[in-house]
């Protein structure tokens, strides 16, 4: 057998694996980079992005956006809108990827999707972090309870009347309880904002 097709196989067998293959995962199976190109254009890789390649019988999904971007930024957490839309907990599209990084950070090169990144203290940002396995791969998230309060941290940036709706939302599908939103916003010094709005709810 060609070398050639070994490295093909060995690139397409670790695509099925992974459902998102990066062009660095071709390190640890040895295969020259070349091999992408020969696969895309042969049918056999897609090119989904800047260094992102998947099978063309991968499905798409709801998540590929957010699946691409953790394939990149490994240290993201998704919030915010984007939060609030993979907890469906909003009928909104936003049109960037909402991102969390430690203070300090610099946003991300990547051209595509647009990316909005808010910077969060140390203990904002590793306060309620999930774990989510989509299009095989690990998607950080912020949980229902600590995405409703960062939508009042950030409520100048996405709006109060997002907020509101992600909180009544929350509380109606049961998805927060009051306890969780309450230690969540104490954490990110955001109680007195969302008094009036958790006591008239409850």
């Amino acid at each position: 057998m060609p070398v050639a097709l070994t490295h093909g196989q060995r690139v397409l067998d670790l695509a099925s694996l992974k459902g998102l293959l990066r062009t660095s995962d071709l390190d640890a199976i040895g295969a020259p980079r070349i091999t992408l190109s020969r696969l895309c254009a042969a049918g056999l890789l897609e090119r989904v992005g800047r260094g992102l390649y998947r099978l063309p019988s991968h499905p798409a999904s709801e998540h590929e956006s957010l699946a691409a971007i953790a394939t990149k930024v490994p240290q993201a957490v998704f919030c915010l809108l984007s939060a609030l839309q993979f907890h469906e907990l909003t009928t909104q599209l936003p049109r960037q990827i909402w991102i969390a990084m430690p203070r300090g950070s610099h946003l991300p090169r990547i051209d595509y999707p647009p990316l909005k990144m808010v910077q969060m203290s140390t203990a904002a940002y590793a306060t309620g972090v999930e774990e989510h396995l989509r299009d095989g791969v690990r998607l950080r998230v912020f949980g229902v309870a600590k995405t409703v309060v960062d939508c009042f941290k950030h409520r100048n940036q996405i709006g109060l009347d997002v907020a509101l709706e992600a909180l009544k939302d929350a509380r109606a599908q049961r998805k927060a309880t009051a306890d969780d939103l309450w230690r969540c916003a104490k954490i990110c010094r955001v109680a007195n904002v969302m008094r009036p709005y958790l006591e008239a709810i409850e």
